[in-house]
């Protein structure tokens, strides 16, 4: 079963510093019909100004982890963390027992896109903790490139769940499978339009998946994706 949510369904925020389609329920928007999916509690496709970010604020018990598109951003911490990311980087903070944090656009002159991601974690009361990666960018070009996993994997950040976090770029006439049974996947477009299954997808569209056997993903154009195998 292939479940598609569409780009023009989604929820939109904008209040000038920050610009969101948040794919879940998150912060003042709530949808009783969308707060996740498996382990994924938040999807956010987020978009900060120059300068701008989020203050200083608390998190529990959730495994986040963002992913710069475009743009740097600057992470600061109260276990002593401050990194400043880029494109072909990844942060994950296991927020476990409770950590205090800040995320901010590191730039004063171009904006920052980022997609932030929350999983609930195999265990509650973990100590928190934090890890940055850069993977290997060449390595996204017609192949699955894992960038979070719960498994040992060169260049992911590790996650305390039972998943693993892909990005794809795939050129036009292009095609990847990829082994599904047994697992939930989700689906992200990022740019581009492709098929899986036979069912079509553009950017900004979501797909969550269950009980396919094998995904079939077929670039119709040149196409960018994050594709996570859940539990």
């Amino acid at each position: 079963m292939i479940d598609v949510y569409p780009a023009a369904a989604r929820h939109s925020v904008d209040l000038g510093w920050l610009r969101s389609q948040p794919i879940y329920s998150f912060g003042a928007y709530h949808d009783p019909e969308r707060t996740g999916f498996s382990v994924m509690r938040v999807c956010n496709d987020d978009y900060l100004a120059p300068g701008k970010g989020f203050g200083a604020h608390p998190h529990s018990d959730m495994e986040i982890v963002s992913i710069v598109l475009n743009g740097l951003i600057r992470h600061e911490d109260n276990m002593g963390n401050s990194v400043v990311s880029s494109f072909g980087e990844v942060q994950r903070m296991s927020a476990g027992t409770g950590v205090i944090h800040t995320e901010f656009n590191a730039s004063e002159e171009e904006e920052l896109r980022l997609l932030q991601l929350w999983f609930m974690p195999k265990e509650r009361g973990m100590a928190p903790s934090y890890e940055a990666s850069r993977f290997q960018v060449e390595g996204l070009h017609n192949a699955f490139l894992p960038v979070v996993s719960d498994k040992e994997v060169e260049h992911a950040v590790s996650i305390s769940q039972d998943m693993t976090i892909y990005l794809s770029k795939l050129e036009q006439g292009k095609q990847l499978d990829y082994a599904a049974a047994g697992r939930k996947q989700f689906l992200y477009m990022i740019e581009g339009e492709l098929q899986v299954n036979g069912v079509k997808l553009a950017a900004g569209d979501t797909a969550q998946i269950e009980a396919e056997q094998k995904l079939a993903l077929s670039a119709i154009e040149p196409v960018f994706f994050m594709l996570i195998d859940l539990p």
